[in-house]
């Protein structure tokens, strides 16, 4: 499956297509090509990280073979780059992708690109979602055309590294998550080749271990005779050793009895010759998959996630990859005494006794709150390895930190320039952490940017008004009013202008909502101030929308004060996402 990625999209974008997509950008075609040649090489170092792990590399399989992402896009872009509409939609889905493969937001590739470019950010955002979404096609495309599985999606990213590494520099790199340039470079190598020696050649183990079963036969073998190459760990409270030695032996049972089945349908009915591009007169063995076999008799003929991916290929492992493990997280908050309350979620019980122990050695026992989850389906707590280092922050007054997984954000005294705590933390911690200080500013025009882009989709002709795509949408947006104030803020108006819009749009096509307009506060204050808060906020957002245009009938306002919490209000990022409005389907509501 060897290719040069960076070329099949250079060849998906001919000079008479790169200039169609400037003419809608606004950009002089060297322009649009300069920001396509800076982030695609990007966005292939952040597939590539993903592939670093077992779990990752199934989840990107899986994506590459979803629905949302065009297998015909090389051939195809002519047309979507005919019209605005089409370059909105098709950089609206590859920001999608990026960002759900990436688990955060890629503004800050594109502002590092624009940075480094000259390149307007509005135009860098709109060529990062349209990179990705070529990126993902491609892959698609050849993956389907080669009949890859899984375990050759690693092989064939991690082939790419001599063809990026000359146009990867820190600041594209920092930005993904993925430490220096030269770093990254020096260890991906060793990491995917890891991954990918551990799907072709998995280490016999003890004990049943957490992944979907992949087995591999050989071509002269009947796939029924061949062991698996993982077992998936079934776990139940009170379950007893010889309950799980049935479970196991009645699942190996039905997954031999499946693909022995399997076996039988290949000896007698050969396939068509179009299935596998070849004569059944010359066609070599098949290699059937047992997972592919039991799981198909299991799920609904109407999942089509994948089946353009079955039809081509005969396999079907991305169905089975479970969904990417959650990252362990830890939240402090310190009083004005310098006493911490740490909240975390970890692993195992190891951690969390590793974590108390660091805890009362620094602390003394009494002297710290601590509430600590454990959850075997989270990832491992690397940043337990740096305690030492962040220790003294714990101590500090005022001070204020989120880590999830190699995200870390500062707030309160922690994110306070003066304190130093950011570039100790940047150079204590290294690559691959990402260390940055909470800045609501920011955080508001990165929602803008993605309101605004999925508002324009939905406003484009033959747009859906569907209620859930409605409410998806509008509560993209954010409406930061100031401290203890129920006025909409100036930095709202143009997001709620466009709301307004769009409401309007689906009342005149026929297809009016009736929406519910609900506000929330974070735990700062009395629990009756903050009700009546939240109530007066949602009330002025409703009386915005309805004197932009919006039928006073089509909405309801409503406060709840503190309760419904989307983050730990310990740090001022959670508290910033707690103080919201949100919108959703009034019909769906309980009378109040």
């Amino acid at each position: 499956m060897s290719v040069n990625v960076i070329q099949l999209v250079r060849a998906a974008l001919p000079e008479a297509v790169v200039r169609q997509l400037s003419n809608c950008l606004g950009l002089p075609p060297e322009a649009t090509a300069k920001v396509m040649d800076v982030t695609t090489p990007a966005l292939v170092a952040g597939l590539l990280n993903k592939c670093a792990t077992l779990d990752g590399a199934r989840a990107l399989f899986a994506s590459v073979l979803g629905q949302e992402v065009n297998p015909d896009i090389a051939e195809q872009l002519p047309r979507i780059f005919a019209s605005t509409t089409g370059v909105t939609q098709l950089s609206s889905t590859g920001r999608h992708l990026l960002e759900h493969l990436f688990e955060r937001r890629i503004d800050g590739l594109s502002d590092t690109v624009s940075m480094q470019t000259g390149v307007p950010a509005h135009a860098t955002h709109a060529v990062s979602g349209i990179a990705g979404g070529i990126l993902m096609g491609v892959l698609k495309r050849h993956v389907l055309d080669h009949q890859g599985n899984v375990g050759q999606l690693p092989t064939l990213l991690g082939q790419q590294l001599p063809h990026i590494a000359p146009f990867l520099n820190d600041g594209l790199t920092m930005v993904l998550g993925l430490g220096g340039a030269t770093a990254f470079t020096q260890a991906i190598g060793s990491q995917v080749r890891a991954v990918s020696s551990h799907f072709e050649h998995p280490a016999a183990a003890p004990a049943p271990v957490r992944g979907p079963v992949e087995p591999t036969l050989s071509a002269n073998a009947p796939a029924a005779v061949q062991p698996a190459r993982e077992v998936r760990e079934v776990r139940h409270v009170g379950l007893k050793g010889k309950q799980w030695l049935g479970v196991a032996a009645l699942s190996a049972l039905i997954g031999a009895l499946a693909a022995m089945l399997t076996w039988i349908a290949l000896a007698y009915c050969p396939p068509a010759a179009g299935f596998l591009g070849r004569s059944a007169a010359t066609a070599e063995p098949v290699v059937a998959d047992v997972s592919a076999a039991t799981q198909a008799a299991a799920q609904p003929t109407s999942q089509t996630a994948h089946d353009d991916a079955a039809s081509a290929s005969g396999k079907v492992e991305a169905d089975a990859a479970p969904a990417p493990a959650k990252d362990s997280q830890l939240v402090v908050s310190v009083d004005k005494s310098g006493k911490p309350t740490i909240t975390a979620t970890v692993q195992n019980v190891a951690e969390k006794s590793e974590l108390l122990n660091a805890l009362t050695k620094k602390f003394g026992a009494g002297n710290f709150n601590a509430d600590i989850t454990v959850d075997d389906s989270r990832k491992a707590a690397d940043w337990l390895t740096h305690l030492d280092a962040l220790m003294p922050l714990l101590a500090t007054p005022g001070a204020e930190m989120k880590i999830d997984g190699t995200r870390v954000e500062l707030s309160g005294a922690a994110a306070d320039t003066k304190s130093g705590w950011l570039d100790r933390l940047k150079s204590s911690l290294g690559a691959p952490y990402q260390v940055s200080a909470f800045d609501p500013a920011q955080a508001v025009a990165n929602a803008a940017q993605s309101f605004m882009s999925a508002a324009n989709s939905l406003l484009a002709p033959g747009a859906s008004c569907a209620t859930s795509d409605l409410v998806k949408t509008l509560n993209l947006q954010v409406i930061n009013f100031a401290s203890s104030d129920a006025h909409v803020p100036q930095s709202a108006f143009a997001d709620l202008g466009q709301s307004a819009k769009l409401l309007q749009a689906c009342t005149k096509s026929g297809h009016a909502p009736k929406l519910e307009v609900a506000g929330y506060s974070d735990n700062v204050g009395s629990e009756s101030a903050n009700l009546e808060l939240s109530k007066e906020r949602a009330a002025a957002v409703r009386a915005f929308l309805v004197k932009a245009g919006v039928p006073a009938d089509a909405l309801v306002a409503h406060g709840y004060g503190n309760v419904r919490a989307v983050a730990s209000n310990a740090t001022e990022g959670g508290r910033f996402a707690n103080r919201r409005i949100e919108f959703s389907d009034a019909q769906a509501q309980p009378q109040q």
